[in-house]
């Protein structure tokens, strides 16, 4: 065979095993993350609007602090309830006010960190539901991220930042939860006529001595 044919065929495999290879790498290529906020508008937002819950008998800088940029949360197994009358599971939640809801699309947005140990407990939650006090809520348990106690959400969620949306369609009761802009959790609402959005550490079953999370960032948005 002629030496300029060998030549040609040679580049024809080379073309050809290229593109076999674009193929393959378009074919295993990650898929990209969304933007959940897009068509939602921020509303307004001031300290204000952080309304901080802690056990009664202790004061906020013993359970709370804020630099700034990051909320850090904790609380200890052995607190007392954030009120005397009530006989809930010891928390520090931060109850976002003045954006109470019960019709239209909302969105709850925020950087959260959880460090390892901390365990059994409600990090966020849509408060509000038919028959239960909330509508969602996420707890971590051994270092997953959870819907209440039942299908997990995100693995290995201890000590990092990881970016969370939690969306509510009230009209459709429909709830769909983002870990870092990919969806993660699709489910149905409980119903409930208000809700609103918390976030900090709740106690749940089997809770950890001590429980923290840290938040930056934190949004509320609703569609337009």
């Amino acid at each position: 065979m002629a030496p300029q044919a060998l030549s040609w065929i040679c580049v024809s495999l080379l073309v050809l095993l290229a593109c076999s290879s674009c193929v393959a790498a378009r074919g295993t290529r990650t898929p990209k993350t969304t933007d959940p906020t897009y068509g939602f508008k921020a509303v307004s937002l001031d300290e204000s609007n952080f309304e901080l819950q802690r056990p009664y008998d202790e004061s906020s800088g013993s359970r709370y602090s804020f630099d700034g940029t990051v909320r850090k949360l904790w609380v200890l197994s052995s607190d007392k309830p954030h009120t005397r009358q009530s006989h809930t599971s010891p928390r520090t939640e931060i109850r976002m006010t003045g954006y109470d809801y019960s019709s239209g699309v909302w969105q709850f947005e925020g950087y959260g960190y959880v460090p390892s140990g901390t365990s059994g407990v409600s990090i966020m939650q849509v408060f509000g539901g038919g028959e239960t006090a909330t509508t969602l809520m996420l707890h971590v348990i051994n270092g997953a991220l959870r819907y209440y106690d039942r299908q997990v959400v995100e693995d290995n969620i201890y000590d990092r930042w990881f970016k969370l949306n939690v969306v509510h369609d009230v009209e459709a009761s429909r709830l769909t939860v983002f870990i870092d802009g990919k969806e993660k959790l699709h489910v149905s609402g409980r119903g409930g006529d208000s809700h609103y959005f918390k976030f900090g550490v709740y106690a749940q079953n089997h809770d950890s001595s001590f429980m923290e999370s840290r938040w930056k960032g934190v949004r509320i948005l609703k569609k337009d």
